[in-house]
């Protein structure tokens, strides 16, 4: 046998021994019995506390439902979200599961699973409004968004002049109070909003259908866990079939928000 001649060559078969080319974490994850999940646990409906202090929400009930699905126990680990994805690299968690959009930058580092739920930008008006009916009604209206987000970006876009406001709620408020004639937001936080506060005057009066307008999230896990994304995949497809997915969205949204 010809001896190994540098460093280098004992470094690449030390990380190929610590990590060989079969690996997969679906294995580990049933070995162990667990699910490991990475989640914020302060971004109401997908991962909150309720007033008992428990760990809810729409991400929290359908990552227990994968874990359920894999034949394993779920265990939640929270940490904010500026350090949340970083965490999988760490081997913190085996999953994040806290409404992460999809990006092409995020792809290069790490898998997602197939799509589990699509929020769309929409324009939202006082519930006795019947002048502004789409969005190129915006036109010399204010609306009421945060500066630096995509949907303040579709408003201005439409020519509206934008009036700064610090989250959906804010600019509601801003809405309801007359201060502004609409807001372009995210449908999600306009279902979820309307479940909470379902006396609320608002209407939604048109939706943006352009592909740059809508935002999929995913269970994102590392590279090179064909089998444990396969499965994560097959119980979303199981979640869909036999309708706990639809569950778990009624109970949050008040419909189906898979689309």
């Amino acid at each position: 046998m010809k001896p190994i001649r540098s460093l280098a060559m004992i470094a690449l078969l030390q990380a190929a021994l610590a990590h060989p080319a079969s690996a997969d974490d679906l294995a580990k994850i049933k070995a162990s019995g667990v699910f490991r999940i990475g989640t914020e646990g302060t971004y109401a409906p997908f991962t909150y506390h309720d007033d008992a202090g428990k760990l809810t929400g729409f991400d929290v009930e359908l990552a227990s439902a994968i874990a359920q699905r894999l034949g394993v126990k779920p265990q939640f680990i929270e940490g904010k979200w500026e350090g949340l994805i970083a965490g999988l690299d760490v081997n913190r968690y085996d999953a994040v599961i806290n409404e992460v959009a999809i990006t092409d930058e995020r792809k290069l580092k790490y898998d997602y699973s197939d799509p589990y739920i699509t929020s769309r930008a929409v324009l939202i008006v006082a519930s006795d409004n019947t002048t502004i009916r789409s969005f190129d009604d915006l036109k010399g209206r204010k609306s009421a968004n945060t500066l630096t987000s995509n949907v303040g970006r579709i408003a201005a876009a439409h020519g509206a002049q934008v009036i700064p406001a610090l989250g959906f709620d804010e600019s509601i408020d801003l809405l309801v109070a007359g201060r502004v004639d609409a807001t372009v937001n995210d449908s999600l936080s306009f279902l979820d909003y309307k479940k909470r506060q379902p006396d609320a005057r608002i209407k939604v009066v048109a939706v943006d259908t352009s592909p740059d307008s809508s935002d999929k999230s995913a269970v994102l896990i590392r590279k090179g866990n064909p089998k444990l994304r396969v499965a994560i995949d097959d119980a979303l497809a199981g979640m869909r079939k036999d309708g706990t997915y639809q569950r778990i969205s009624l109970k949050y949204f008040g419909r189906d928000v898979f689309h």
